[in-house]
């Protein structure tokens, strides 16, 4: 299934592949990649049993996502190993450690959905046109029940940080 015209892209209409993701239900399966010592697969099975963070971004090269990331590392690292915090791009997992070493972000794992785009399409999150991610933010609970869900309707535009915050705040 496509969307078209979920969100906009500096006020351009965009079509988001999949369904979206909605509070109530679970997390939908995908496959990501960590760089760590080699390529690591990652799948939401391996988050259950603690609260997850995830943030979701168009690319870490660019300012608004840079901005999202770095403010969120800030903002989790009180809960430290109390939740699963990630941030999720199309950036190779390469790159994606190279701008969270540069940008001292210790907090948010970096996760690649570079591979099979399960991310994007199983989240709802890919944009057709661009075949890059929208910008959002979801927080699962410990069982990997969706507990809230951002799509930014503007892929320029910040998450709201509070709400997610909070959001997360809650699983505890």
């Amino acid at each position: 299934m496509s969307r078209p015209g979920a969100i906009t892209f500096k006020g351009n209409p965009m079509t988001l592949a999949g369904d979206a993701v909605t509070v109530g239900q679970q997390a939908p399966d995908c496959k990501l990649f960590a760089f760590e010592g080699g390529l690591v697969p990652v799948t939401p099975a391996d988050w259950k049993g603690k609260p997850t963070f995830i943030s979701v971004v168009p690319s870490l090269d660019t300012p608004v996502c840079a901005t999202q990331t770095k403010k969120f590392n800030d903002e989790l690292s009180a809960l430290g190993d109390k939740i699963n915090a990630v941030t999720v791009s199309l950036d190779l997992p390469f790159a994606m450690n190279r701008f969270c070493g540069a940008e001292d972000i210790k907090n948010m794992r970096p996760l690649s959905d570079y591979q099979d785009r399960s991310f994007g399409q199983n989240w709802g999150m890919l944009i057709e046109e661009l075949k890059i991610l929208a910008r959002g933010t979801f927080v699962l609970d410990k069982d990997g029940k969706v507990v809230h869900a951002e799509l930014v309707p503007e892929v320029a535009q910040e998450p709201d940080y509070d709400k997610a915050l909070k959001a997360i705040k809650g699983t505890l």
